[in-house]
């Protein structure tokens, strides 16, 4: 057993490019060992990530004293503790207890025609052209219409709930950032929040039906709920809803690009799309870390981790542990076993799950099935945005053989079987679950 380099060397771009080669050396090392740069463990066997990720002796507050938070930082600190993401036992079950009404399996279902018809939109205005920026034309845009829609968001005031959401997701992702941006982030989670706030309370127009803002608006007439607790809840659902499934689109799609045989393989067999879905959150999971703190002194793989000790768990690094998924660096859409580590684990299991796994799957078989001769371009490599947390490209080009096209008017082939109903395992500080 060696000795083990930081974490913060997966801030290095060179890096990024190997991340998961770079976790590799680090289990081969030690699967838990104690990161002096970062004082922190470091976790990366699944085995230790799955069984502390579950541990109630290892706390999700993030924030335990707002105090010692620095003063820039520190009004966005204050609505990160009331989130379900940075709550335990009994705060966390009561405030998941409202969104989970929303994003149920059966509910999201309800969602597939809208996402449909994004998708739809997206691909049909970009078969001419014969190019297309994922991030920027798909992989950014769907997951934030269907979001707002699930929101009742007006139309004209979602281009600023994605500027405030982008500062917000950078300092929640990155503990890093200098001291103006984290105020920064600060003011764009006050702005959201005043919005929210006059969204839900607002009685000019009457919410939509069957959305999370009818929901909140119901719950924010009694009494007993907080609604600071609801806004900073909502504004999570926002920014872990899009924000996650951006990042698993794009790298979905460059993973495919990569393994031309795996996308051929998953075009003649679209029934293949769900086992796909998983396989593809396992092999480059849009989140990386869970953070935990321990609340006394407790054991953990032989090790002992002091009271008030972080522990990052690498489930990035889980994902590829050759002892669960054997030849972990090969794309097998038929792949037995072994549950990854993408979607959390335990209470804070991700509750927006099936909605990344419906417009993942819709967007893949898309791209494979309407974009013939799909492609990197080749113009530049795939950029990846620096953080230790959130795995996402921040360009990913790719060209296709141009073609006219109509907007279909049905569910395209295999779609029907191929989103999984009634299973939930996308994950964040670090974990964008809940």
């Amino acid at each position: 057993m060696g000795t083990p380099t930081s974490l913060l060397r997966a801030f290095r771009p060179q890096v990024q490019e190997r991340l998961y080669d770079f976790y590799e050396e680090l289990r081969s090392a030690d699967d838990l060992f104690w990161d002096r740069s970062l004082r922190a463990w470091v976790a990366t066997g699944h085995a230790v990530v799955s069984k502390a990720a579950g541990d109630p002796g290892l706390s999700s507050v993030r924030y335990p004293d707002i105090e010692a938070v620095s003063e820039e930082l520190r009004p966005l600190a204050r609505v990160l503790s009331r989130q379900m993401l940075y709550s335990d036992a009994p705060d966390h079950s009561r405030l998941r207890a409202l969104i989970s009404r929303a994003l149920t399996p059966r509910a999201v279902q309800t969602l597939r025609a809208r996402i449909f018809e994004a998708v739809d939109r997206i691909i049909t205005h970009a078969a001419p052209t014969g190019r297309m920026d994922i991030v920027a034309d798909l992989a950014r845009p769907l997951p934030l219409t269907i979001i707002c829609d699930l929101l009742d968001v007006p139309q004209q005031d979602r281009p600023a709930l994605a500027a405030w959401s982008e500062p917000v997701a950078e300092a929640i992702g990155n503990s890093r950032l200098d001291a103006d941006r984290n105020r920064e982030a600060s003011q764009s989670m006050t702005d959201m929040l005043a919005y929210f706030r006059e969204l839900l309370t607002s009685r000019d127009t009457p919410p939509a039906a069957h959305t999370l803002r009818a929901l909140v608006s119901a719950q924010a007439e009694n009494t007993d709920q907080d609604l600071d607790e609801l806004l900073a809840n909502c504004a999570l659902l926002l920014i872990a809803g899009h924000e996650t499934t951006t990042h698993f689109i794009g790298n979905a799609t460059l993973a495919l690009l990569r393994n031309p045989e795996a996308a051929d393989q998953l075009r003649s067999r679209p029934e293949l799309l769900p086992a796909a879905v998983e396989e593809l959150l396992r092999y480059d999971a849009p989140v990386q870390l869970m953070l935990r703190t321990a609340r006394h002194d407790l054991d953990l793989a032989g090790r002992t981790i002091a009271e008030g000790q972080t522990v990052l768990l690498v489930g990035g690094a889980a994902n590829r542990d050759p002892a669960v998924f054997p030849d972990p660096h090969v794309l097998d859409f038929e792949r037995p076993g072994g549950r990854h580590m993408s979607f959390g684990h335990g209470p804070h299991f991700c509750l927006g799950a099936a909605l990344a796994r419906l417009e993942g799957a819709i967007v893949l078989e898309a791209l494979l099935t309407r974009l013939p001769g799909l492609r990197l371009d080749g113009t530049a490599p795939p950029q990846w945005q620096r953080s230790l947390n959130f795995r996402g490209l921040t360009r990913l080009d790719v060209a296709f053989t141009p073609q006219s096209t109509m907007p279909t008017d049905s569910s395209p082939s295999g779609l029907d079987h191929a989103t999984p109903v009634g299973v939930c395992p996308v994950a964040g500080h670090h974990e964008q679950q809940a």
